[in-house]
């Protein structure tokens, strides 16, 4: 099947651009809605760091580093590399014997600009910490000690990596479709569009198990700490205050997006063709909104979805729009 329009983009009277993809709905008995092509195989690339993260809690590791629900949401994080970020990556580090040289996602500038501002003025070099994954691999590095498994747990071959592999095969119900190599170095588990949202709806209907008790740790730790699974100005943690903890949502590069509604009930993931976030987060506003998640006169919609595009001097010169037949 092919991919569905979603998003328009309009200057001037005229449609100028779509962003094309595919969205899948799910409950606990399975697909409620879809647009596209449900079985498109995809890498959720950083929307699944819930999933990465399952093996943490569910081992007992994050309770022997006595980790809260901070650390879970750091190591749910895309986060923006700001002081507040990187403080608290270091802290958790610390506290298990590590520092940061015992990372392996690499270093990259801090997307927050008051960080960025304070290197750049200071001629200091970033550092690992300021990596938007660093939360996740300190996730891994304590999930790796705790199993007395070696300092490389990026590797695929790793411990840490073989109970990501299984937990993504279990939530979202089916066997990987391969694996690539993320930006922070961790591997990064194919799975279709529908298989994505299967494991968001079991976020969102837990059970009382071992596993399901692991799932809504994660979940209540990304809404009660929004600022530090993305930062100020993303649209995770705008998203989520809008919708004051009844849903969790994830980003993740190339334009997937993933939402979690325990009190819907609900799953959600999409994967917008182009790889244009501006795609996603149209989108995924778009569809929390048809299910009545997320208030339409709230300011975080105008912000992804139907505020105007302004130009560089201020003026107003085009609009996004639902493509006919999407979230209407």
């Amino acid at each position: 099947m092919a991919a569905a329009d979603l998003i328009e983009l309009w200057r001037g009277g005229l449609l100028e651009s779509v962003h094309r993809g595919h969205v899948v709905i799910c409950d606990s008995a399975g697909v409620v809605q879809a647009w596209g092509d449900p079985d498109a195989v995809i890498f959720p690339r950083s929307s699944c760091k819930m999933i990465q993260a399952l093996p943490l809690v569910e081992s007992g590791a994050a309770d022997a580093a006595r980790l809260t629900p901070a650390h879970l949401a750091l190591a749910c994080a895309s986060h923006q590399g700001a002081a507040d970020h990187v403080a608290r990556v270091g802290g958790w580090l610390a506290a298990l014997g590590l520092a940061e040289p015992d990372l392996r996602c690499g270093v990259h500038m801090p997307n927050d600009r008051l960080e960025a501002k304070r290197l750049t003025c200071s001629d200091t070099a970033p550092c690992q910490l300021h990596n938007n994954c660093s939360g996740k691999h300190a996730g891994f590095l304590t999930l790796a000690r705790h199993l007395g498994a070696g300092p490389e747990y990026h590797e695929i071959d790793h411990p840490v990596q073989q109970a990501v592999l299984d937990a993504t095969e279990a939530v979202t119900g089916a066997p990987v479709a391969g694996y690539g190599i993320d930006g922070c170095s961790a591997p990064n588990f194919a799975t279709t569009v529908a298989g994505l949202a299967r494991a968001m709806a079991a976020f969102a209907n837990p059970g009382t198990g071992l596993r399901g008790q692991a799932m809504t740790r994660l979940v209540q730790a990304m809404v009660a700490h929004p600022e530090l699974v993305a930062g100020e100005g993303r649209a995770c943690t705008a998203l989520m205050r809008a919708m004051g903890g009844r849903v969790a949502v994830k980003t993740g590069a190339e334009a997937v997006f993933v939402a979690i509604a325990p009190d819907r009930g609900l799953g959600i993931a999409l994967k917008v063709a182009d790889g244009g976030t501006r795609g996603s987060e149209a989108a995924i506003t778009a569809l929390l909104v048809r299910l009545g998640l997320l208030a339409a006169d709230h300011p975080v919609v105008a912000q992804c979805l139907t505020g105007p595009l302004r130009n560089w001097r201020g003026t107003a010169v085009a609009e996004l729009r639902q493509a006919p037949g999407f979230a209407a």
